[in-house]
């Protein structure tokens, strides 16, 4: 039986800070805002999420058959394509690669993917050393923490803990969180990273069936200095990053920073067609569970995601809860509609980490119905007896109360007289409801009551 702790759980320890919870809030809901001014600067945004939405319908209508082109392409280019069934294979298949390259330290790039593969601790546990030259993610890695966003992954820390960390491991002065000092203080310790390493590897953004290149996407450069500088350069795939087309990136990349961070674009969308000479490139393309959610009609959508982050930059929940209290690799709304399918058992839990408040659907750039998503996978979750039981008795209890006019009357008459006489009956910690919120006073009467007295004659 799994120990891990439940998103409720693990929110409660997120929340004990006060002061973080509000500053996280704000941060998020400012991106958020950004988003909606970069979004309503252009005409045809509604036209450019519909057109993306389609775009990717196909993709996953025909995935087999794009594979397949992209596979024939990114070979006549010189690109060596892997195909990996699942987390463990994409791992042996990075390691054979190093392995046979007699390399043992990798720089990598920002890549969910491997965050969801675990690549980072399998590498390590077979003596491979790897640096995430991400700004954000070498901060986490430092911390020996997980991202929490999939954008800004040190979100949840603050320049003064960033400043113990840089002390701690890269020699900065203590008490120093100065973010111009820090950043030059990263930038020399990863500068020798990149001169150093003969191996790196790279998330894959958009992949183009048509011509067999990939595009990674970064606004700080790292994803370029590692793949250009090292000898073998290895690209992380899920299957699902195909697009059918290289004019189609025009769509994309018009709706992935913008929704991402509010910038028209990213500062570095780079193109990697071929392999340079004296260098090997490699692709791995991952399933991972995408088979079987495409085969899911009810969340098949989930594969259009391009990983910008907005559902969760405007969630309430997430941005109260923070991203380790998903406990899955993919935080937020998208995180909690994807993590089931690979565990319903494990992550059963994160679809009712929501309100349904439907905006995590309303900012979606491809028009994701994440809402409708999460409500589908409780009504499985619960078929399939993955559900809290507590809560499931609960809804039994109520499903027998709403049916007797009788019984619903006497409960209500006993619920105003406990809140009245005996408020210390469902004013404690016994009750989540009143953890964050007062209960409400008594009304004199019920609302049957006072119908009674004031119905029409």
């Amino acid at each position: 039986m799994s120990t891990q702790k439940n998103h409720a759980e693990l929110s409660e320890i997120f929340n004990k800070d006060e002061d973080r919870v509000n500053w996280h809030d704000e941060t998020l809901w400012w991106v958020r805002q950004k988003r909606d001014k970069a979004s309503h600067a252009i005409p045809d945004w509604e036209l450019l999420r519909e057109m993306a939405s389609q775009i990717k319908n196909n993709v996953l209508s025909e995935l087999d058959t794009y594979l397949i082109q992209f596979e024939a392409k990114a070979t006549e280019n010189g690109i060596k394509v892997h195909w990996a069934a699942d987390a463990a294979e994409h791992n042996q298949i990075v390691k054979d690669i190093l392995d046979k390259n007699g390399v043992k330290q990798m720089v990598k790039s920002k890549s969910m993917l491997t965050e969801e593969c675990h690549l980072n601790h399998y590498l390590e546990e077979h003596g491979i050393d790897v640096i995430d030259s991400d700004l954000g993610e070498r901060i986490v890695q430092l911390a020996k923490e997980p991202p929490s966003h999939i954008v800004l992954p040190c979100i949840h820390k603050k320049k003064e803990e960033i400043g113990d960390l840089f002390h701690i491991h890269l020699g900065t002065e203590a008490g120093m969180s100065d973010p111009q000092v820090l950043t030059e203080t990263a930038r020399l310790h990863l500068r020798e990273v990149f001169l150093t390493r003969k191996a790196a590897l790279t998330g894959v953004n958009f992949a183009v069936a048509e011509t067999g290149e990939f595009v990674v996407c970064t606004n700080e450069g790292n994803a370029d200095m590692g793949a250009h500088l090292a000898d073998v350069h290895i690209a992380s795939m899920g299957i699902e990053k195909l697009i059918p087309e290289r004019k189609h990136l025009g769509v994309f990349l018009r709706l992935l920073t913008r929704s991402a961070t509010g910038q028209p674009i990213t500062t570095y969308s780079s193109h990697f067609k071929r392999p340079r000479k004296g260098q090997e490139m490699h692709i791995i393309l991952v399933d991972n569970g995408r088979s079987t959610q495409l085969g899911r009609p009810d969340f098949r959508n989930s594969l259009k995601c391009i990983r910008c982050g907005a559902c969760m930059n405007t969630c309430p929940v997430y941005r109260r809860s923070g991203g380790h209290s998903y406990h899955t690799a993919i935080a937020g709304p998208i995180g909690s509609i994807l993590a089931p399918n690979l565990d319903m058992k494990d992550y059963a839990d994160l679809p009712f980490a929501s309100t349904l408040c439907g905006s995590c659907t309303n900012v979606c750039p491809v028009k994701i119905d994440i809402h409708d998503q999460l409500y589908k996978w409780r009504q499985v979750i619960v078929k399939e007896g993955y559900g809290d039981k507590k809560k499931a008795a609960g809804m039994h209890a109520m499903d027998w109360t709403l049916a007797s006019p009788s019984l619903f009357n006497l409960a209500g008459k006993a619920g105003r007289w406990t809140l009245k006489h005996a408020p210390f009956a469902v004013n404690n910690s016994m009750n989540p409801w009143y953890k964050h919120r007062d209960m409400p006073k008594p009304p004199a009467q019920s609302f049957t009551e006072w119908f009674k007295t004031n119905r029409p004659q």
